[in-house]
């Protein structure tokens, strides 16, 4: 009755209401009477008027801005994704793309589109969109130094990074002697143009350097210990200089600057004498609450805020400000991991792309039209090279390193990357750089970004020296290898488990190696120790309940898929076993709209559809990581869908085809280690017409015949199966049972699914 009478009510409510609003607008026409109302237009023009419209939507200046973002996104993150493929960090496809979309090449053969897609007029809302990006993104560079590494091992860092910024410094100003009179802009001193030469020949990228260590897996040496705090050292002092620089140029005068330089020194004291300890104190009362509440986090963004304004309002720039904010966030792993969280992914996804952009539409490539400006840029090159790679690695080698780790530290303090770009937009905005060397010194950033890889491996190469995480993982050679990848906790535990199952007995002459790979832009050198025994605490909690030795591999990467099965086929593993995921396009719609056209959006897929590899996956919810780690593996794999996997003791194996003999050494492994009970089921009567697999199943009945049972049935009951702990299957019987939408799928506890 209750629903009746709401029915009811909504019906006269919403039905009285509308009928009052149409005889309100009638009679409002009678309203219109003498007062010069356009009539509407004959339908023939009601279409153009429609067009018309829609053109000016397209004109209007958040359309464009979201135009802008949109295609920013996804050709940043396409040249981002193909640089990484040859080695080389994101950010640096990320400036590439920048300066593809900009006048160099799409504005040089594509004019109208560039001049829709990014009209002069709104470049100014991308640049102040950008800005804030650079501020949050500088707040996380600023967080992500660890002042401890500082205090404990700062004695030769600071020789070393200081002779790294005074010797290029030094050459950045001697070469802004010889190209001032052709190159700097009329009216600009020559103070000001050479500091700003010479800060930019200084500059070391510190997030770039910290991921290049890390994907090396040097992080943990003493030269990566060595390394990442000459990096922080760099950053620390360069963007002082670069404040102290700031000001100079801003005030005019020597003289007159040294006004702005005692008030930035007055706000940096206050910074550490009075917001220090009060974030601090607030750092100490949360510490131990399990979530930050909004009032908290918005004392933090607003101190962010405000330092950045001051600093800019005295004339050293925000982005010094958004630095120092970082710089002396509290101490606290658990703070400065939150709010990294919150910023980094808006301000490296979706805003600093807008600032490669900016970067390239400023970057004209065409302005280096003759022999002459090339051959000033490759002396710019070598200057830069010169200072910054020879001084650090002479500093490294005075100090007492080796002439090894000399060279290599000096190869990574020669990186420059984004922080390049920050400087060199400043430099611009300033009118202290003209387009021609704007565009000389880009060059040089990205040369000497790129060179960095090529030149470690040069090195490695000349001194025989190999990565440290291979050597862990090869071991001996004639034990039987088992090496768990894992992601998530929970299926770090079920694998183990299974490892754990396949060779509890044999374990003198078997090993278990347990390997996390994080994106190197997800991990952050403050807490690597850190992050590192909070993924592996599960799986080594669950080692000691197993009584099972693990030996671990945590690694920072590019490109998750390709390390992994590089490691295992490296690391002559004889079995890898995997946890499979969900893939984000299965189950909506939608998501099988995306599905397909997430080709384009992932090359490695597109890759895979010209090659005939995609073929085997289409029509299964493997998710895209796992599509890449069977295609690339060489050895056996064993891929878990994992339904909360307890025990190993009741194993259903299914054999459809002579092609799965390889799942009865599987069946033969779990029996003798530990002890399971293994029900095969033959569904074409398979051993009858293979000798091979016929003689394998009689031994195992005879050796075991308590532990082996043999099956004909063709329909396999429900109650069975929810009485197995575990489903053995091949890829290729998978694959079939996928596309036949077997009820197995949904009565197994948990499959393990075999690529031999």
């Amino acid at each position: 009755m209750r629903n009746y009478k709401n029915s009811i009510f909504y019906v006269a409510v919403t039905g009285g209401f509308s009928f009052l609003i149409y005889w309100i607008l009638s009679q409002g026409k009678f309203l219109e009477v003498g007062r010069n109302v356009m009539q509407v237009k004959v339908k023939e023009n009601q279409w153009s008027e429609f067009l018309v419209s829609i053109n000016h939507n397209l004109q209007h200046p958040l359309a464009i801005l979201l135009a802008q973002i949109i295609t920013i996104i996804f050709v940043a993150r396409f040249f981002g994704w193909m640089f990484r493929k040859i080695g080389q960090p994101s950010v640096i496809g990320e400036i590439i793309a920048g300066i593809f979309l900009g006048p160099s090449l799409v504005g040089m053969y594509f004019p109208e589109f560039s001049s829709a897609l990014f009209p002069v007029a709104s470049l100014g809302n991308l640049q102040f969109l950008s800005q804030i990006g650079l501020i949050l993104f500088m707040f996380v560079i600023g967080m992500e130094l660890d002042l401890k590494v500082l205090k404990n091992k700062a004695n030769d860092a600071v020789v070393i990074s200081h002779a790294s910024i005074v010797i290029p410094f030094s050459l950045g100003i001697g070469l802004a002697y010889f190209i001032y009179y052709r190159f700097a802009p009329q009216g600009v001193e020559f103070l000001s143009f050479s500091l700003f030469m010479g800060i930019a020949m200084s500059i070391t990228a510190f997030p770039v350097l910290a991921r290049i260590v890390q994907e090396r897996g040097i992080h943990k040496t003493r030269l990566g210990t060595i390394v990442i705090t000459c990096a922080a050292t760099d950053d620390i002092t360069a963007w002082c200089l670069l404040a102290a620089v700031i000001a100079i140029v801003k005030a005019g005068s020597f003289v007159s600057s040294l006004y702005v330089i005692g008030l930035a020194l007055i706000y940096v004291v206050l910074m550490l004498i009075v917001v220090k300890p009060f974030l601090k104190r607030i750092g100490d009362l949360y510490r131990t609450k399990n979530k930050l509440n909004k009032p908290v986090v918005a004392i933090f963004f607003l101190t962010l805020i405000l330092s950045s304004y001051t600093s800019e309002i005295i004339g050293i720039h925000a982005l010094f400000g958004a630095f120092m904010t970082g710089a002396i966030m509290p101490d606290i792993a658990k703070f400065r991991a939150i709010f990294i969280d919150k910023v980094e992914d808006v301000s490296v996804i979706l805003l600093l792309p807008l600032f490669f952009v900016f970067t390239g539409l400023r970057t004209q490539i065409g302005l280096i039209n003759d022999p002459y400006l090339w051959k000033v840029t490759g002396f710019i090159i070598l200057v830069a090279v010169v200072g910054k790679f020879l001084g650090s690695a002479l500093a490294a080698k005075f100090v007492g390193q080796s002439w090894r780790d000399s060279l290599t530290i000096g190869a990574l303090m020669n990186t420059r990357g984004l922080m390049e770009l920050v400087v060199l937009n400043i430099g611009y905005d300033l009118g202290v750089l003209t387009s021609e060397i704007f565009t000389m010194m880009v060059i040089m950033a990205l040369v000497t970004t790129i060179m960095t890889g090529p030149a470690l491996d040069l090195i490695n190469f000349i001194f025989k020296s190999k990565d440290e995480f291979i050597l862990d993982a090869t071991g001996n050679g004639s034990k039987y290898k088992i090496l768990i990848s894992f992601g998530n906790n929970e299926k770090a535990r079920s694998l183990l488990r299974l490892a754990n199952s396949l060779i509890k007995r044999q374990k003198e002459s078997s090993t278990i190696t347990a390997m996390h790979l994080s994106l190197s832009d997800e991990m952050h050198s403050y807490d690597l120790e850190e992050q590192e025994k909070r993924r592996f605490h599960p799986i080594l909690e669950e080692s000691k309940v197993l009584k099972q030795e693990i030996t671990t591999i945590f690694k920072a990467t590019v490109d998750i898929e390709t390390d992994i099965a590089d490691i295992a086929n490296h690391g002559e593993y004889d079995l890898l076993l995997v946890g499979l995921g969900k893939s984000i396009f299965e189950g909506t719609l939608l998501g099988k709209v995306l599905g397909f056209t997430t080709r384009i959006i992932n090359p490695d897929r597109l890759i895979d559809k010209f090659t005939g590899k995609e073929g085997l996956f289409e029509n299964s919810p493997f998710d895209e990581r796992t599509r890449q780690i069977i295609s690339k593996t060489k050895m056996p794999l064993g891929i878990l869908v994992d339904k909360n996997l307890k025990n190993v003791n009741q194993v259903f194996i299914p054999i459809f085809s002579s092609d799965d003999s390889h799942l009865l050494d599987y069946a033969q492994k779990l029996i003798y280690n530990n002890n399971s009970n293994i029900s095969v089921l033959d569904i074409n009567n398979i051993f009858e017409n293979s000798f091979i697999m016929e003689s394998t199943i009689g031994t195992l009945e005879k050796k075991y015949p308590a532990n082996i049972s043999l099956m004909n049935e063709k329909a396999i009951k429900k109650e069975f199966l929810s009485k197995q702990d575990l489903m053995i299957v091949s890829l290729e019987s998978w694959k079939k049972l996928v596309d036949s939408q077997s009820i197995w799928l949904s009565n197994i506890p948990s499959i393990l699914i075999i690529k031999p």
